[in-house]
């Protein structure tokens, strides 16, 4: 399928809700879009593992020690899974696994917005650093919702192998997404000033939705890897996190 008809058959299918099932029937452009796609949920997720490990000790008792484990590993399993796909179309697995520095973070006072750092895919969210175990906690109750509401939308992707994958996924980011609730509510019972940390990480995690970029958008609903608008992705996560924190007396920043 390399002729300009071939092509445009391939889009009009992609447009019209068809899947796509294996490496090579991917054209050049949908194989690099889809890349991306898959680049920046694992560096994303090996990035935030990575962040999150270091706090595990700092977790107070044996079940939130834990549950923060869990976190951790089911986070590295959901990169591996999605990583095996990136190496079916000839991904350098290798270099996610060797010599790159995960764990590292900007100073807590940088503001990038949504700008990637030069060596990874992560979101920029994923740069900023812990500053204790309840600071974590709300941001992965923000990060949370928030994955949740992306994977809703990415396990709708026109790759059929990552579709499936996100469905699976979902389901355990939706159980991280309850932990950090649950974490949340023990904090908030014991008197911790959650506050601050909900002023800090509010907006970063707001930007991981993305800037907004209506033509490029498109582009990728007609070729089925998104279908639904920024706004309204960042609109859902606000209604959902906005009963949650303000059961938790907390207020959005």
């Amino acid at each position: 399928m390399t002729s300009d008809f071939a092509e445009m058959t391939l889009s009009d299918y992609l447009a019209q809700g068809g899947r796509l099932t294996s490496p090579g029937n991917v054209p050049p452009r949908y194989r690099a879009e889809l890349l991306k796609i898959m680049a920046t949920f694992v560096d994303s997720n090996l990035a935030g593992a990575a962040g999150f490990a270091d706090m595990i000790n700092s977790a107070p008792g044996i079940k939130a020690r834990g549950a923060a484990a869990r976190i951790v590993a089911e986070k590295l399993a959901n990169a591996d899974r999605v990583l095996t796909l990136m190496g079916e179309f000839g991904a350098d697995t290798d270099r996610y696994v060797r010599q790159h520095p995960w764990d590292t973070r900007l100073e807590r006072s940088a503001d990038i917005g949504a700008t990637r750092i030069e060596h990874d895919m992560r979101l920029a969210v994923f740069n900023y650093p812990f500053t204790s175990w309840a600071d974590s906690v709300v941001m992965n109750l923000l990060m949370g919702t928030a994955v949740c509401v992306q994977l809703e939308e990415l396990r709708q992707v026109s790759y059929q192998p990552l579709a499936e994958a996100f469905r699976d996924i979902l389901k355990i980011e939706e159980h991280h997404a309850a932990l950090a609730v649950e974490g949340a509510r023990v904090l908030a019972l014991e008197t911790a000033e959650l506050q601050p940390s909900v002023d800090y990480w509010m907006p970063r995690v707001a930007v991981s939705f993305g800037i907004g970029d209506a033509g490029r958008l498109e582009q990728l609903k007609a070729m089925g890897l998104r279908h639904i608008e920024n706004t309204a992705l960042k609109s859902d996560w606000m209604e959902r996190m906005r009963p949650i924190l303000a059961e938790l007396g907390l207020r959005t920043a």
